[in-house]
């Protein structure tokens, strides 16, 4: 018998979810695809770790589309959660280098998933 996967909920900081609503449906249909993956503990092909971050559980999700370039970054670092941390359409002209205010807002968006996380575990 195969054992069931239990999916991870998702939790969604800041401003996380109107911005991804904001996305175009074939980037959303796509994205919404690679979380689903990442609830269960796999990979999406369009997954990988974020340069920059300095850990392996924060993954950038990308997704070409015809209007631009999307991003979804979330952690996996916790056992009971998926925290999608931020979601933005990229407009940087330096190459493929995430600018440095989304890192900056990234970083902080994982203190607030830490903080929501240890309060989910005190509950």
């Amino acid at each position: 018998m195969a054992q069931e996967r239990v999916l991870k909920p998702l939790v969604w900081v800041g401003s996380a979810k109107r911005d991804f609503d904001a996305f175009p449906a074939r980037g959303k249909d796509d994205m919404g695809f690679a979380l689903y993956l990442a609830q269960r503990g796999e990979r999406h092909s369009h997954a990988k770790t974020l340069r920059g971050a300095g850990d392996a559980a924060i993954m950038e999700i990308l997704e070409d589309h015809r209007s631009g370039t999307y991003r979804t970054v979330c952690t996996i670092r916790f056992d009971t959660a998926v925290y999608v941390l931020h979601v933005f359409q990229k407009k940087s002209k330096s190459g493929i280098a995430t600018p440095k205010s989304d890192m900056k807002l990234i970083e902080q968006r994982l203190r607030d998933a830490k903080q929501l996380h240890e309060e989910s575990e005190n509950e």
